[in-house]
């Protein structure tokens, strides 16, 4: 039974940090392309970071550029998203995201969804 568990989330004030963490149960993990989809009410889920299956290429939103950090560990199948200088636009409920396939950073098209983790930033 595949499962993503993600955790991390909180309420954190403008201007800090958080890391977000993806435990997952999906094999072969290290050939997964690997994302993080945010969430907010009456929008349509939106894809901030994706890492391929090889871990070579990444690629981000352009609102989180240079404040967020997508990562794998794949020997404890793992996701990490490290986020700093959050601001209040990047509330919302933060799914951790898998697809066989590396277009899926591109199509926005994951199969595999965790139950999201809920990140406040307080202004």
């Amino acid at each position: 039974q595949w499962q993503l568990v993600e955790s991390g989330g909180g309420l954190v004030q403008s201007g800090g940090s958080l890391q977000l963490s993806c435990a997952a149960s999906i094999f072969p993990w290290e050939y997964y392309a690997l994302g993080w989809i945010r969430q907010t009410p009456g929008s349509e889920p939106k894809e901030v970071a994706c890492i391929s299956g090889s871990g070579g290429n990444t690629t981000y939103a352009d609102s989180v550029k240079g404040r967020f950090t997508i990562s794998r560990d794949d020997a404890k199948t793992m996701s990490y998203l490290q986020m700093k200088s959050l601001a209040p636009e990047d509330t919302g409920v933060y799914y951790c995201v898998a697809d066989y396939s590396d277009r899926a950073c591109s199509t926005n098209q994951f199969s595999f969804w965790g139950q999201g983790t809920q990140v406040t930033v307080s202004s």
